[in-house]
């Protein structure tokens, strides 16, 4: 996945936590960790690409 890919979907992501903790739900602290999380994810485990096949 593209680095500016990444950025977009951090800011997205960073964006909604702040959100659901400005905006007082009762979960807030979970949805802000989760979305630390999640950032965390994204950044740290590449994405599946599946099985390669040397002889090909």
């Amino acid at each position: 996945m593209p680095a500016y890919l990444k950025l977009i979907i951090s800011a997205l992501v960073a964006g909604t936590g702040g959100a659901a903790y400005y905006a007082g739900i009762e979960a807030r602290e979970g949805a802000l960790l989760l979305a630390a999380a999640m950032i965390v994810a994204i950044w740290l485990f590449p994405e599946a690409g599946g099985e390669k096949d040397p002889q090909r």
